[in-house]
């Protein structure tokens, strides 16, 4: 079993910020391959389907964004699956806008999403699906960036950039994390 878990807030009020990148990157792996993501388990919208003969959930975390890891507890107690089986996509300041960059483990970087989820889990162990969104311009505090929608250009080439981060994790299940880090780690 795998699972995948796009970062983000619930509610219409973030629905489209920079923050709600993870749960914009399940919804398209979820159109393409024709899953339903609205199953609630315990903090969490879940979905399911199989790739390559191997059972995949997608999950969208109800819990707001720093409370991420506790909704990967309840998972881990639900359902049979290791730290090496998760992946989790989520919105990268350290990233210029547009970059994907596919992570065997690692630090949180400042992300309070995967700061939650590491203490939660207690290892690193995972992979992670980091989307650049880029540093904000000066003088904008970076917890109010992430939480502003993005900007006119920025969607101008969002279809694109959730296409190429859905590619990325289908490239993870399907070819493995070291063929998915030779194609997405490159710069565009």
């Amino acid at each position: 079993m795998k699972v995948v878990v796009g970062l983000g807030n619930p509610g219409k009020k973030y629905a489209h910020t920079r923050h709600n990148l993870g749960f914009l990157v399940v919804d398209r792996i979820a159109a393409e391959n024709r899953v339903t993501v609205k199953r609630k388990k315990q903090d969490s919208l879940i979905g399911e389907w199989q790739t390559n003969g191997e059972r995949v959930l997608l999950v969208k975390p109800q819990t707001f964004m720093n409370h991420s890891g506790e909704a990967a507890r309840q998972l881990l107690r639900l359902f049979p699956f290791t730290a090496k089986d998760l992946i989790v996509i989520h919105d990268d300041l350290d990233l210029p806008f547009g970059r994907i960059r596919i992570r065997p483990r690692g630090g949180a970087g400042g992300h309070r999403g995967m700061v939650s989820i590491l203490e939660a889990l207690g290892e690193e162990g995972f992979f992670r699906v980091r989307v650049g969104i880029g540093r904000p311009p000066t003088g904008v505090d970076p917890t109010d960036y992430v939480l502003e929608p993005f900007s006119r250009e920025e969607r101008a080439h969002l279809d694109q950039l959730v296409s190429r981060a859905a590619e990325a994790v289908g490239c993870l299940l399907e070819q493995g994390p070291q063929r998915a880090m030779e194609i997405f780690n490159r710069a565009e």
